[in-house]
């Protein structure tokens, strides 16, 4: 029996699926407003869908940083994660995708300043 509940406990960390979550601090530049920059998020995400990723935005009210606001993509795990990373790192090779025109677009409306990824239980 307490070999039994040893292996379990071992393989449970290993069969258990975590979510995924994209975390990307951004700033809003001068010349777009948050508006605008939800209107490429919702734009995203109508591409995301086909990859099992969305995003949603953190607008500060309380912290150390009001102008940093936090982007949160989830996927079902990392493994979709990578496929959706794929689909968009490729397309950005190709002026005609929609991940390289999405991709003008934040460049124009964002300036990235930090990025970390979780697995979520």
């Amino acid at each position: 029996m307490k070999k039994l509940l040893f292996t379990a406990c071992l393989l449970l960390p290993t069969t258990a699926s975590a979510e995924h979550w994209d975390v990307i601090g951004f700033k809003i530049k001068d010349e777009c407003s948050f508006v605008q920059y939800m209107e490429i998020v919702e734009d995203f995400n109508e591409w995301g869908a086909d990859y099992g990723y969305n995003a949603k935005v953190g607008f500060p009210l309380q912290s150390e940083v009001l102008d940093v606001h936090y982007w949160v993509g989830t996927s079902e795990n990392a493994a979709a994660f990578g496929a959706a990373w794929d689909a968009w790192r490729d397309g950005l090779a190709d002026s005609r995708s929609t991940p390289w025109r999405l991709s003008e677009r934040f460049e124009q409306c964002s300036m990235n300043v930090s990025r970390s990824s979780y697995d979520v239980y």
